[in-house]
């Protein structure tokens, strides 16, 4: 088969080998297909009634990756899901027939014990933070099930044990990095990209 000839229809848009490949090589994480080892697991999510089928699965490990997989995603005009925790009740981590980015192997927590803060990678759940957090006798205020995803809670407010006392998880978010639509990397905080930073808080 020509490198030039189609190979995969996605979403209505035709990719051959050479736009895939293309795509493995920006990337240090994976990129699978269907017949890919590995393929059933990443399309799956917490809701096991939820069965989407994506055309391509990017792996992410870092936010070189995801600003790749964007800028690949915007230059071939493919649907797009994004897979953080993966615990989205109704299933929108995923696609039938597009691009999934998946975040979940970003899953690093690193707690500040003297600014007392934590900084979360995209693909963290819950049971992470409490994991790293309580190690320095502190707890971030979020939600009750440890299989929720954080960054899915943040951004739709994050109600939890100590919210009564602490407020919402957004109420205690100090900033974001954000991949915008163009496949860019911003600093969103109440300094930096304060519109946008309200706009993620709900």
């Amino acid at each position: 088969m020509s490198a030039a000839q189609p190979v995969l229809n996605i979403a209505g848009n035709a990719l051959d080998e050479t736009s895939i490949a293309k795509l493995q090589s920006g990337l240090r994480g994976p990129v699978l297909r269907q017949e890919d080892s590995g393929y059933d697991e990443a399309r799956a999510v917490w809701n096991g009634m939820i069965d989407k089928r994506p055309g391509l699965i990017a792996q992410c490990t870092g936010a070189a990756d995801v600003m790749t997989a964007v800028r690949f995603a915007r230059q071939h005009d493919l649907l797009v899901a994004i897979k953080g925790g993966g615990h989205n009740v109704a299933g929108s981590a995923v696609c039938d027939g597009g691009l999934v980015i998946d975040l979940s192997e970003m899953n690093a927590v690193h707690v500040d014990p003297v600014g007392r803060t934590a900084r979360v990678e995209p693909g963290v759940r819950l049971g992470g933070v409490d994991h790293e957090t309580q190690a320095f006798g502190l707890a971030v205020p979020a939600g009750i099930v440890t299989t929720t995803g954080v960054a899915g809670l943040t951004l739709g407010g994050g109600f939890g044990w100590l919210s009564p006392k602490l407020g919402l998880t957004c109420d205690n978010l100090i900033s974001a990095d954000i991949i915008t639509a163009e496949g860019e990397m911003i600093t969103a905080s109440e300094e930096r990209n304060a519109d946008v930073f309200w706009g993620i808080k709900g």
